[in-house]
């Protein structure tokens, strides 16, 4: 761990204008991903900003139906919420599938949304990395990559995003609530996130000194039937092969509205949108289902060991639709 100054923020506006006038800053709240990132010098930051103790730890209705999750809510307090667990249970069964009770305790919402890669090239500073160091090389390209993206990848980086509620923010078209210098701004969830391009080093759309605030959930009224499958190596504190959060809305036998995104599979949380816009008003049957896997996992591009996540997200994408179409619960 390099040396680097502690600072604790006493409000937003002195959080964000520290890390816009020290550009090699970072923020720190819970420091579940960030610290382990330390201790082996993958990050090195000249001051750590601590937001622990700003006022950004409440779950708060809005107005309009949303839900407010501050960016300093823990994991464990958004699944355990009666709102969360009534309205968006995709959520609350996509956080507790993560990690273990003890980082869920610690971890907050804006953490989650930051956490970063876990592909061991990059957490190994023997190998080269774009990520770690751009312009070096991406070895999992061709070397061991069971884990690494099918979709979205580019000759610069194969990682995914190891984040399991973010699969379920991206099916729910959360927002994200940020705070710089010049004011408060929302960005949609679809557009949060990056894929890694030339560019693999930047996870994010965050400008420069901007902090995130909350998280916004949309009142979807079909939410309720919402479920998360996360299949992976063992059944706890393991990141996900593949996921799949979806949620089913019926009329009569017909879908007249469904969310469907993945994990495991991108550098990104990945909506298969062109699957969604095939389901509607197509009947709610396995045959259906077959179909919309088809079409979410096309231009898939497999590298030499990760063929097998192909057919594994399409019967993740056909059982998680088939569950929530029966009025959800668990997969």
């Amino acid at each position: 761990m390099n040396n680097f100054t502690y600072t604790r923020a006493n409000s937003l506006s002195d959080a964000v204008n520290q890390a816009v006038a020290d550009q090699n800053s970072m923020f720190i709240a819970g420091g579940t991903n960030l610290v382990d990132r330390l201790k082996v010098f993958l990050d090195q930051p000249s001051q750590l900003i601590d937001v622990s103790r700003l006022q950004m730890q409440e779950i708060e209705p809005m107005a309009n139906g949303s839900l407010r999750l501050g960016a300093l809510v823990s994991n464990t307090a958004v699944a355990d919420h009666s709102d969360i667990r009534r309205n968006y249970p995709i959520l609350a069964r996509a956080i507790l599938s993560g990690a273990s009770q003890q980082i869920r305790n610690l971890a907050t919402v804006g953490g989650n949304l930051l956490q970063r890669t876990r592909c061991p090239y990059y957490y190994d500073t023997a190998f080269a990395c774009n990520k770690r160091q751009p312009g070096t090389g991406c070895p999992a390209v061709n070397g061991i990559n069971r884990t690494h993206a099918i979709l979205g990848a580019s000759e610069d980086c194969v990682a995914v995003n190891p984040s399991d509620m973010c699969v379920a923010l991206a099916a729910l078209d959360a927002l994200v609530e940020v705070e710089s210098p010049q004011g408060q701004r929302q960005i949609p969830f679809a557009d949060f996130h990056r894929l890694p391009g030339n560019r693999p080093q930047q996870d994010t759309n965050l400008e420069p000194g901007e902090l995130i605030t909350a998280v916004i959930l949309p009142p979807v009224s079909f939410a309720k039937s919402g479920v998360y499958l996360k299949i992976r190596d063992r059944t706890s504190y393991s990141f996900a092969l593949v996921s799949v959060a979806a949620a089913v809305n019926l009329e009569g036998e017909q879908i007249c509205a469904v969310r469907l995104a993945m994990g495991g599979v991108a550098h990104k949380p990945w909506r298969a949108t062109a699957a969604e816009e095939f389901l509607i008003g197509k009947s709610a049957d396995i045959a259906t289902f077959s179909q919309a896997a088809e079409i979410a996992l096309q231009g898939a591009k497999p590298l030499t060991h990760n063929g097998y996540k192909i057919e594994l997200a399409k019967r993740a994408i056909r059982r998680a639709l088939r569950v929530s179409a029966q009025g959800g619960g668990l997969v």
